[in-house]
């Protein structure tokens, strides 16, 4: 079984080829320069710029495969969430080889597939259920509850912004580049106690009492400003010191909400996905509080499986495919 995967649900063009569970080739054009013009994604934009490099970035898969599209047996795609000009061209380029080549074409969830990830160069027994999983990405903060492979339940979601989108806001407020997670995550490691008077957190921790479950990083954001607003024109030593206090803060709710929710369901297994998720400091911070609890904790192989990527979408149509043909 040979099957095509598109994802262009926000600002990277993604196109993956595998072969059952191989991937025979995946490549993803990245629009990041393009988008640090405006310090974040503007919808029309990107859907231009896929619309620009969708065919040249399927012509290198095929080729780098020594493939035609005669030779797919099926497609899939990101129908939802995210941004819809973007998810549109992905969605008309894979409907159109469809229809011409008589292909059946799989429509994909975005956050479904990003769980999915986890599945990628792993066995199907490595992950057991039921389990929990944070998903944490610029346009998405939830924990998911799934009995089994195809069971997802959202117990808790953010209130307002995203993990990584207040990374992203954070970041800009600082005058850094975008996406603001990964230059935030690198500041923060130049962090020093001994440079420091300070011994107690710089920003608050939002646990929300009454639905203590979910998320909240609008305020923290604000806190953020403050801070800045207070110091006036930052120094470098001022940014590395703000990125390592409030990405503590984001953190530390993330990787305690996930492993209580654990504790209140008895699953076995709690898994991590999304982009923010590739934050090293999260995953460390997730096993050491796994591994006290005696947890079995997982999250994708490499790095390039947490960002929007092609694998993830044809990881999840893969195993619908073995589910429908059983």
């Amino acid at each position: 079984m040979i099957l095509l995967a598109f994802e262009t649900s926000c600002d990277d063009t993604s196109i993956a080829l595998f072969r059952d569970t191989d991937l025979i080739c995946m490549e993803t054009e990245s629009q990041i320069k393009i988008h640090n013009k405006t310090g974040g994604v503007v919808p029309e934009v990107a859907a231009r710029e896929h619309a620009n490099s969708i065919f040249s970035v399927l012509e290198i898969v095929l080729t780098k495969a020594n493939l035609e599209l005669q030779d797919i047996d099926y497609i899939a795609v990101t129908v939802t969430p995210g941004l819809i000009p973007s998810l549109l061209t992905g969605i008309t380029v894979a409907k159109t080889l469809g229809n011409i080549y008589n292909k059946r074409v799989l429509e994909i969830n975005h956050i479904e597939a990003h769980i999915f990830a986890n599945y990628l160069e792993r066995k199907e027994d490595d992950i057991s259920y039921p389990l929990v999983c944070l998903t944490v990405s610029w346009g998405h903060n939830e924990i998911y509850y799934k009995k089994h492979m195809f069971h997802s339940e959202k117990l808790w979601a953010t209130t307002d912004d995203s993990a990584g989108e207040a990374f992203d806001k954070v970041a800009k407020m600082m005058g850094l580049s975008y996406p603001g997670w990964p230059i935030i995550s690198d500041l923060a490691t130049q962090f020093s106690w001994e440079a420091s008077s300070k011994n107690t957190p710089m920003f608050p921790r939002v646990w929300l009492e009454k639905k203590w479950a979910d998320f909240s990083f609008s305020g923290l954001k604000s806190a953020v400003k403050r801070e800045i607003d207070k110091r006036g024109e930052l120094t470098n030593d001022d940014k590395i010191q703000i990125a390592f206090e409030f990405q503590n803060a984001v953190i530390e709710v993330l990787a305690f909400k996930l492993v209580s929710l654990w504790l209140q369901k008895w699953v076995k297994q709690i898994l991590l996905a999304g982009w923010v998720g590739a934050n090293t400091l999260l995953r460390e911070e997730i096993a050491r509080l796994a591994i006290k609890e005696k947890l079995n904790f997982l999250y994708p192989k490499k790095l390039i499986y947490c960002m929007d990527n092609a694998a993830m979408i044809w990881i999840l149509a893969y195993y619908k495919i073995k589910k429908w043909e059983e």
